[in-house]
């Protein structure tokens, strides 16, 4: 039996039921020449979402992404230090004291995961720095995702491959030359790594990264021409700045800039844990997004109330068999 089939045959009823419609929703989107923007926030990348989201990239499922600028680089933390990450199965159970040991050992925590400093953060930074020196030496600018496109396509990540790069939704996404919008880099390793470079004076420019503002500019004027021939969809997994920053670029165009013919989003579905709570954006519902703007009336309009690490997986795989 497929994922499809078995989801479809047990998940008849409740938030299961849901998972099912929101998955046929995707599918049925992508059918009718629709296309999907994913938001990534959480630690989705840490939690190897790559395995899936790689794939659905690759098969043309995924057509734009905006993710926090942790989900950005702990997939490519993931990709050039695998080998020594640490799970830790009892991690409900640590004390502060064992936290302790943790730090002590340069690994920090996600969860029931822990990234390694050495092999990941310091690796990656002596690689960033040159291209940060590159952009500062030649007076350009650049978006943080480029910077790490750059890097996957000249194969300089290639000797600290220690994951089947196929598995790499980053790689994949490179491949791909896929839109992206980092907002909030800043709030990451790599931007505190940054930010760290420009007060040592290291890097004499803070402006050679391009920052959140310039992103909400390029979604505009990508939204506005992508949407001309096709609808786009919504798929958001978790809540905060990866999904907020991305749909408020439709009743900006409308409102603010005049564009009343930019169509709305054509579907919506949301992955979070959030208790359901409206004034806080994670635990909105659907509904109240057609207030601002955001959505339609008639919007199909999914809201999975789960662990996003179980109910994302399934459903990529429900689009791929499909």
């Amino acid at each position: 039996m497929s994922i499809r089939e078995f989801m479809r045959h047990h998940y008849r009823h409740f938030n299961a039921a849901t998972v099912v419609d929101a998955a046929e929703g995707y599918r049925e989107h992508l059918a009718a020449d629709g296309r999907m923007l994913v938001t990534l926030a959480g630690a989705m990348s840490t939690a190897e979402l790559g395995i899936s989201l790689a794939q659905m990239i690759r098969e043309d499922k995924v057509h734009a992404i905006s993710c926090t600028g942790a989900n950005l680089e702990e997939d490519i933390f993931n990709l050039v230090a695998h080998d020594h990450y640490e799970r830790i199965p009892n991690w409900r159970e640590l004390t502060a004291a064992d936290e302790q040991r943790l730090l002590d050992r340069h690994l920090n925590r996600v969860t029931d995961t822990c990234i390694p400093e050495e092999e990941a953060f310091r690796r990656m930074e002596g690689l960033l720095v040159d291209e940060w020196h590159r952009l500062a030496a030649t007076g350009e600018r650049e978006f943080p995702h480029r910077i790490l496109y750059r890097l996957i396509r000249e194969g300089r990540l290639e000797p600290f491959h220690q994951i089947d790069p196929r598995d790499s939704w980053m790689v994949a996404a490179a491949e791909k030359d896929l839109p992206m919008f980092v907002p909030g880099w800043e709030d990451s390793t790599c931007g505190n790594v940054f930010a760290a470079h420009c007060i040592a004076g290291d890097v004499p420019d803070p402006t050679i990264v391009k920052g959140g503002i310039e992103y909400m500019i390029e979604l505009a004027e990508w939204y506005t021409t992508f949407t001309r021939e096709r609808s786009l969809g919504f798929f958001q997994i978790g809540g905060g700045i990866a999904g907020d920053f991305p749909i408020c670029v439709v009743p900006m165009l409308h409102q603010d800039l005049g564009r009343e013919q930019i169509p709305l989003w054509g579907y919506f579905c949301q992955i979070g844990d959030s208790t359901t709570s409206y004034g806080s954006y994670s635990g909105a519902v659907p509904n109240e997004k057609i207030t601002w703007g955001k959505l339609a009336e008639d919007t199909p309009k999914f809201m999975i109330e789960s662990d996003a690490t179980i109910v994302a997986p399934l459903i990529f795989q429900y689009v791929l068999e499909s």
